[in-house]
């Protein structure tokens, strides 16, 4: 398809964006005058008066014609077609464009799609990729012939049109501080549009700068009176009058946070929380005071009900998250900060493996974070000792805690939640708005003040507390209420039970025992199977698992759903989304007791295990393909599950089925960043004793060195030791798969040699045996290792390649790191368009999939294409994007290219701030390794840059000094040409432009040789220095192609070397 551009100089490019050269100002212009007429038809009387006006020839027909063929022949050799996008049509021709294919009709429909747009965000994206599509004045180039004149007003129109919806979004969304300086330039161009003033001074007053905007509007009425005899209009002197006033309307609002994954995950309420709205209250005072508060009281009471609904209402008061962390699943073992980093999916690190705690601290750091740590009561010793070590060291964090019992730290607020009032009265209105009561009538679908009495009697002699109360109410179609009470009326033992339990025991909480031990005696014996059965599953369960778990000794595997379900109806069982199934608290831990009674226990825990070991090994494979979105979310929701399994085959030492259940899950976790647990899973199934297989043992021990190196606690000598174990026992196809994960850990710790030997190990076999999600892997690697040593064209063959084979497959994971690739292959040729394409189309995969460090490394480069484009904005939205997420999930290398690309925006927005480029400094210096990060050689060119817009330029050449050795060391010759580039910048500035004009040779031809093409922006500073050089030297090209026959070492020795060269 041939892409046509009116919006700038007139254009023309092939599909793949190459320019296409149209001869002749008489054929642009042939051109242009049909694009004007969106696809009518142009007489040829009308093409040869727009063309030549009064000087007509003397054929105009013949004329017309001569130049439709010439189009014709330049736009044959575009592209296929493409002599047919020119028509005749009586009386003359028409231009047939494809859908989209001219910039003018993309801008219109743009500006239409963001004006019915719901939201501001995508209302401000649809503006900004509209207006990113003017490259200059309408038609630049043919802009003084009549017809286009007459064309150009009104685009021009259009465009300003925009820009002033865009600032009022962009005002909307609170980038006021960005906007004072891009509209003061727009408004000293266009002084009486007043919507564009109204923008201005709205952003000028958000800003702090009242008094500039107030002057600002003098100065309009000024100029309005002297030039054109008129008065602002009526908005505007509102604006001025509201501004001066002082009017919180003209207020800044706060700034739209736009999450690139949820800020919470917290669960939907089901039903209304009765009677808690003054709890609730409390808890937000609490938590507004001080940054530990805890909801004690006994079970039932509702605790986890009160800590969501008051979490639920500070969302927007964390910008960094509201977390849910349910304890109840943790069965102490390993350490407590585990289950709150699994809560907030932050994935371990490549080539570290820090203590949990540690790692959660740096998380946790610099955020607004709340966190909701629920059940605490039966771990309280070790979560009390993480929340204190938490609070001291990230000072934004609130802590919300549930339990019986205090956590006893210095500075907790306590909260004692009481059970639902219920008044001492028979006044039947008093009664019947008492919170006790709602609950009781709504959950047994009682109306308004029916048997008001009886209801009453039943919320007293069960005290008020909510899940008595919701458990008694299921009896209330068989009983009904009045018989209900009657039997709660007994003395001292109101179910015939409540004197069997311990006497020492508060009396609410053997109010409740006495509730739940009621419902379990008007069970049947199945019923009461299935309910104690359901005590072994942690977090709830599937159906499926249900059925598994449940049928057997006396229960069928076909009466479990019904069986199930009449639990349901007694609000014994919960049925979540899914559907799952779960016990309360409560009644989770009576129905264990009862299955310990019941002898039963060991044999439910092994069906319970033997069920996840079965529904891991299912899962495995199809991570690989297809179907891997929901096996991740399956896998996701059974996480508390498979960590139970794991530990009951490890006490009843199944050393076998444990190898099997750690192995099966081990592709999962990385895939979800948990490699720690991998890991550990790995080598606790290692530890059990008893019978296993060879081959399983080996296969372990392979794959928990992978990740040790990963993790950077091993090197390839370990790879060596494990590798030479597992090829006695292992298969072709098996092997080759662990030598390729092992290659992929060593890759990322930057041992390219021994990744390289293992990776053409693992791809013939792969080749052999037509294993082709493994040749997928193994080349997507070897693109990696293509990209550190920039070999372009490996990196594009086998990158390509890669991304091909798992698209076929199905596998969502693969595509995105085969085009993690050609995104870094595309950077460094310059190719932006197909860069940020990539990435969006990577954004939108990784979204659906969860896969949040590749959320954030794709906004990340969007950032950083965005800065490398000269879109500031744009850059600062994806940057800040990807900053938050990538700090909130603790990923290292991530945060560097978002706040890489912020500093670069930075600059290139004329702000001198170096907050990031010196963070990422010192971050670099402070790294330990073998050699510095790949990102210090930029950072430093930026610092550099920064120091020659300054006039420091004996600062700046000392950065660019160490730039360039940074640069030698990685190996990156098109760094160290840069530094070379910088160095000349800051050479003409000390006046040498003698040498900088040999630099700027040796670093032109050295780029050229990398095969290296310049971002927009770049080239935009290569042409500011090499302007300057030019114009202080004479005879600047020989000079230049001089220093084009040195070698970037032998340029950079110029610079201190003694003599002549050296002094410039």
């Amino acid at each position: 398809m041939v892409r046509l551009g009116v919006l700038g100089p007139l254009a023309v490019w092939t599909d793949d964006g190459e320019p296409v050269a149209i001869p002749g100002r008489k054929v642009r212009a042939l051109l242009a005058d049909p694009l004007l007429h969106e696809g009518r038809v142009v007489s040829r009387d009308r093409l040869a008066e727009d063309l030549w006006g009064d000087e007509a020839p003397a054929d105009p027909a013949a004329a017309v014609h001569v130049r439709i063929s010439q189009l014709r022949r330049a736009l044959a050799a575009a592209e296929p077609g493409g002599r047919d996008l020119v028509v005749s049509r009586p009386p003359g021709y028409a231009l047939r464009a494809a859908p989209g294919a001219v910039d003018a009709a993309r801008f219109t429909a743009l500006v239409e799609r963001a004006r019915t747009a719901p939201g501001l965000r995508e209302r401000a994206a649809l503006l900004a990729e509209a207006l990113r599509l003017w490259r200059g004045p309408f038609l630049a180039d043919l802009a003084d012939e009549e017809f286009v004149r007459r064309a150009a007003h009104h685009w021009e129109e259009r465009r300003l049109a925009a820009v002033e919806a865009h600032a009022e979004v962009r005002l909307a969304l609170g980038e006021h501080r960005e906007l004072v300086a891009e509209l003061g330039e727009l408004v000293a161009r266009h002084p009486f549009r007043e919507r564009l003033r109204a923008a201005h001074l709205r952003a000028l007053h958000r800003s702090g700068r009242t008094a500039e905007a107030l002057e600002r509007f003098a100065e309009l009425r000024r100029l309005l009176a002297d030039e054109l005899g008129l008065d602002p209009g009526p908005e505007l002197t509102a604006l001025h009058q509201a501004i001066l006033t002082g009017d919180p309307a003209e207020d800044p609002p706060a700034p739209a946070a736009r999450a690139a994954r949820p800020a919470t995950n917290l669960p939907a309420p089901v039903t209304e929380l009765i009677g808690r709205t003054h709890t609730v209250a409390r808890v937000r005072e609490l938590l507004g005071a001080g940054r530990l508060v805890t909801l004690t009281g006994p079970g039932g009471v509702g605790k986890t009900s009160v800590a969501v609904a008051a979490a639920r209402t500070l969302v927007d008061a964390f910008p960094d998250g509201v977390w849910l962390v349910d304890l109840a699943v943790w069965d102490g073992s390993g350490d407590a900060a585990e289950p709150v980093l699994a809560a907030l999916a932050v994935p371990d690190t490549p080539g570290e493996a820090r203590p949990p705690a540690d790692r959660l601290a740096d998380v946790l750091r610099e955020r607004r974070t709340l966190l909701v740590l629920d059940n605490c009561e039966h771990v309280v010793e070790p979560v009390a000792g993480l929340v204190a070590a938490l609070l001291a060291a990230a000072p934004g964090l609130r802590v919300l805690a549930t339990g019986r019992e205090p956590l006893r730290l210095r500075g907790e607020a306590r909260l004692e939640v009481p059970p639902l009032e219920i008044p001492d009265t028979d006044d039947p209105e008093r009664l019947a708005a008492c919170p006790a009561v709602r609950l009781f009538a709504a959950r047994a679908g009682l109306d308004g003040k029916a048997e008001i009495g009886a209801v009453a009697e039943v919320c007293r002699r069960l005290d008020g507390i909510p899940l008595a109360l919701e458990l008694a109410a299921t009896r209330v179609p068989v009983l009904g209420v009045a018989e209900l009470a009657a039997r709660l009326q007994v003395p001292r033992d109101r179910f015939g039970l409540l004197g069997q339990g311990p006497r020492d025991a508060p009396a609410r909480q053997r109010t409740l025992a006495a509730v739940i031990d009621w419902s379990w005696r008007l069970l049947t014996d199945a019923e009461r199977a299935v309910l104690r059965r359901l005590a072994v599953p942690a977090g709830g369960c599937t159906l499926e698992a249900a059925e598994a778990v449940c049928a057997g000794d006396g229960v069928d595997r076909a009466e479990v759903l019904d069986l199930l379900a009449g639990l349901v109806d007694r609000s014994l069982v919960v049925r979540g989304d899914g559907p799952r199934f779960r016990l309360l608290e409560s009644v989770a831990a009576y129905c264990l007791d009862r299955l310990r009674e019941s002898g039963e226990e060991a044999a439910v825990r092994r069906r319970h295990a033997e069920h996840c070991l079965a529904l891991a090994v299912r899962a495995d494979p199809l991570l690989r393909g297809p179907g891997q979105g929901e096996w991740l979310r399956r896998l996701d929701a059974e996480a508390a599950n498979l960590r139970a399994a794991l530990e009951t085959f490890r006490r009843y030492g199944a050393a076998e089925p444990a190898l099997r259940l750690a192995l099966a899950l081990t592709w999962y976790r990385f895939l979800r960043g948990r490699v720690g647990e991998a890991r550990r899973a790995l080598e606790a199934a290692l530890a059990v004793g008893g019978e296993a297989p060879d081959g399983l043992r080996a296969a372990a021990e392979v794959w928990r060195t992978g990740l040790a190196i990963w993790q950077g606690e091993a090197g390839p000598e370990r790879a060596a030791e494990a590798l030479e174990a597992y090829r006695k026992v292992a298969g072709p196809a098996e092997r080759a798969r662990a030598e390729w994960f092992l290659a992929m850990a060593l890759a990322g710790l930057g041992d390219g040699t021994a990744a390289a030997d293992l990776l053409e190990q693992a791809l013939a076999a792969f080749r052999a045996a037509g294993d082709r999600w493994g040749e997928a892997a193994a080349l997507s690697t070897r693109a990696m290792l293509a990209h550190l040593r920039h070999d372009l064209a490996a990196l594009e063959r086998d990158a390509r390649r890669s991304a091909e084979l798992f698209d076929a497959l199905g596998d969502a994971w693969g595509v995105l790191r085969g085009t993690d690739w050609l995104i870094g292959l595309a950077d460094l040729t310059g190719d932006h368009a197909e860069a940020v394409r990539l990435c969006r189309d990577g954004l939108r995969l990784a979204e659906e999939l969860g896969l949040w460090p590749d959320v954030a490394g794709r906004l990340g480069w969007l950032a950083w294409l965005s800065a490398q484009a000269g879109d500031v904005p744009g850059a600062r939205e994806y940057g800040e994007r990807a900053r938050r997420l990538a700090a909130r999930q603790g990923l290292r290398a991530e945060e560097v290219l978002a706040r890489l690309a912020l500093a670069v925006a930075a600059r290139r927005a004329g702000d001198v701030d170096e907050e990031h480029l010196r963070g990422l400094l010192a971050a670099a210096r402070r790294r330990g390794g073998d050699g510095p990060p790949p990102y210090l050689a930029m950072v430093l060119a930026e610092l550099g840059l920064l120091a020659v817009d300054r006039g420091d330029a004996a600062g700046a050449l000392d950065r660019f000094r160490e730039g360039f050795e940074v640069a030698r060391e990685l190996g990156s010759a098109p760094e160290m040409a840069w530094a070379l580039v910088g160095m000349a910048g800051a050479l003409v500035a000390e006046g040498r432009p003698r040498l900088a004009a040999l630099l700027l040779g040796a670093a032109d031809a050295a780029r050229r040789a990398a095969g290296q093409r310049l971002a927009p922006r770049d080239r935009d500073d290569l042409a500011r220095i090499t302007a300057a050089a030019e114009a202080a030297v004479p005879g600047f090209p020989e000079l230049f192609a001089q220093g084009a026959r040195l070698s970037p070492e032998q340029a950079r020795a110029l610079l201190d070397a003694p003599g002549p060269a050296a002094s410039g």
